[in-house]
């Protein structure tokens, strides 16, 4: 069977003894009116690797995520992704790259009028050549991976707030992304059921060495998913570390957010 891998291109990770970062952000930029939401940020983030982004609400994270995706344009700066910088790309172009991009929505957006299965196909029906059956295989092995593939006949409104999250993030890696993005992955559940798909984001990212984006208020899921982890504070990146290096800030605010959240 012809893998969707093998159907599009792929962003490589680069050759032994290179250290270019699998997506790059230089002076990024973005106002709405007269209200600076983005001023000036700079991150980088490793092959295989998870970059947690955290901040209050409101600072402009999920208008990032929407950047990197190409769902908004930036005022200014670059976003590099693999080898292509998408700020300047034509429709068609960017469209490619998006093909490498698995995105979990913060409440997972499913269609209402699709069952589990038919949302998980969606976008292979749209953006493969795949038979019926290759796609049936494909979902029904997403499906089992996160879960749900019981419910694969059920419609979303007949599925736990929880339940859509797994069939989200079935949808999300059905293209076989290498990046993943995901906007506040565990916004609205109960703590164990967030424990439940932290625990299956993670192991999703180690199986299929994904690098991944995840914005979230979450310190559950900041401690759960994160290799490192930036702190978007008035348009910037405040400070990036791992979770105990953040813990430790001698930042004045960095030490408030760190004593409240924990």
């Amino acid at each position: 069977m012809v893998t969707v891998a093998e159907r599009m291109p792929t962003m490589k990770s680069p050759a032994d003894g290179e250290t270019k970062a699998a997506v790059q952000i230089r002076d990024l930029r973005k106002a709405f009116g007269t209200q600076t939401v983005l001023a000036g940020i700079n991150l980088d983030l490793a092959y295989g690797k998870t970059l947690t982004i955290m901040g209050q609400s409101g600072t402009g994270k999920s208008v990032l995520l929407k950047l990197i995706i190409g769902l908004q344009k930036p005022d200014s700066g670059a976003i590099q992704i693999g080898d292509s910088e998408i700020t300047q790309l034509s429709v068609s172009e960017l469209n490619k790259v998006r093909m490498k991009i698995g995105f979990l929505f913060q409440y997972a957006a499913l269609y209402d009028s699709l069952t589990v299965e038919e949302n998980v196909s969606f976008p292979l029906r749209r953006h493969t050549e795949m038979s019926k059956s290759e796609r049936h295989d494909r979902v029904h092995s997403l499906l089992s991976r996160v879960g749900m593939q019981e419910a694969s006949r059920k419609m979303p409104a007949e599925i736990s707030g929880g339940m859509k999250k797994r069939v989200g993030l079935a949808r999300a890696l059905a293209m076989d992304p290498e990046l993943m993005l995901m906007d506040e992955p565990t916004a609205g559940l109960d703590p164990i059921k967030a424990g439940e798909i932290n625990s299956l984001i993670r192991e999703l990212q180690q199986e299929r060495h994904m690098t991944a984006i995840v914005v979230t208020h979450e310190m559950q899921t900041v401690k759960a998913v994160s290799d490192s982890i930036a702190m978007l504070h008035e348009g910037h990146i405040l400070t990036q570390g791992s979770f105990e290096q953040l813990r430790k800030s001698q930042d004045p605010f960095m030490s408030a957010f760190m004593r409240e959240a924990c």
